[in-house]
């Protein structure tokens, strides 16, 4: 039986459709990746399914529990991450932290241990006892993450959970996630604009857009998918004529000034490509990644920035217009 299940979920705002239909299966200890550009539907799928929104329709199953009718019950078995700070700025980190703990009926002498073996895993133990007022951004969303997991969650939501962060921190908390996916089981389920995140941590991974899942597989499988190498190339006057006729060639496109091209063995074939090319300013040749793949269900490159926007966001924005 799956930890995540999903049936038709949806959320409309108005005529806007965040999410619409989403199918999803997830297994006890998976890492899924929810990968798609800002807007498209992730942050409102994470807040349904962790009972902070509740769906037009369809229906959502997390812990074996329903997330209209038993809210409590998910609530008590899930930890979240959100992509914008909830911290009490009035608060240290490790009152915070306290806080948190006491909140998820975290027991009294537990609770210094805990505290302190995330204080490490974040690098703030010398900065516990400030106020969070006083943090600077990395130090906040650092803090944001130890919070989330403070209770040993069955399952835990990260929205964008290292947005900012440096990359040695980054290594500590993806090591970490995977430390408790093997110790303990733990299912998790992230966004990310970090392809090299998602490659390393996701054992599949559901790229969305317009609120609709439209492509799910491993990293790897979904790389295969491409069905070859991909060659760029950057030209004055750019046109997939010349490579309609060559059997090597899978699958040729324009976006913008370049024409990409899906090619069997190119290391090969890269000679005749630019001999039968004109106007070739410059040549990118590469294995195909999930960057690769995300542009070629959504026709855009994944961005690494803040704040998907959101539907909500969008709706409210085109109702002041009116």
């Amino acid at each position: 039986m799956p930890v995540i299940a999903t049936h038709d979920l949806r959320k409309h705002y108005g005529e806007v459709k965040a999410v619409d239909g989403i199918d999803l299966s997830i297994s006890e200890g998976e890492i899924f990746g929810l990968l798609g550009p800002n807007g498209a539907g992730k942050t409102t799928t994470l807040h349904m399914l962790a009972t902070l929104q509740r769906p037009t329709s369809g229906s959502a199953v997390v812990a074996g529990f329903d997330t209209v009718k038993q809210p409590l019950k998910v609530r008590q078995r899930v930890g979240m991450v959100f992509q914008e700070p909830t911290l009490d700025s009035t608060l240290t980190g490790r009152e915070n932290l306290d806080l948190h703990g006491r909140l998820y009926g975290v027991k009294g002498k537990e609770r210094p241990g805990r505290i302190a073996e995330l204080l490490k895993l974040v690098d703030l133990e010398g900065r516990a006892d400030d106020f969070v007022k006083h943090y600077s951004g990395g130090m906040k969303r650092r803090l944001e993450i130890a919070r989330g997991i403070m209770h040993h969650p069955e399952i835990l939501f990260l929205d964008e959970p290292t947005l900012g962060l440096d990359p040695q921190t980054r290594e500590h908390i993806w090591a970490y996630i995977e430390k408790m996916v093997a110790e303990q089981h733990t299912t998790i389920i992230l966004t990310t604009h970090y392809m090299d995140e998602a490659d390393r941590l996701c054992d599949r991974i559901g790229i969305i857009d317009h609120g609709k899942i439209i492509a799910l597989d491993t990293p790897e499988n979904l790389c295969a998918s491409l069905g070859g190498d991909v060659v760029k190339l950057r030209m004055a006057n750019p046109t997939t004529k010349p490579f309609e006729a060559m059997k090597f060639v899978k699958a040729a496109e324009i976006k913008g000034n370049e024409v990409l091209l899906t090619v069997e063995d190119s290391s090969s074939h890269l000679a005749e490509i630019l001999q039968r090319s004109d106007g070739v300013q410059h040549v990118e040749l590469h294995t195909p990644t999930l960057n690769d793949v995300f542009l070629k269900f959504t026709g855009r490159e994944m961005r690494e920035e803040s704040g998907e926007g959101g539907f909500l966001a969008d709706y409210q924005a085109s109702q002041r217009g009116h």
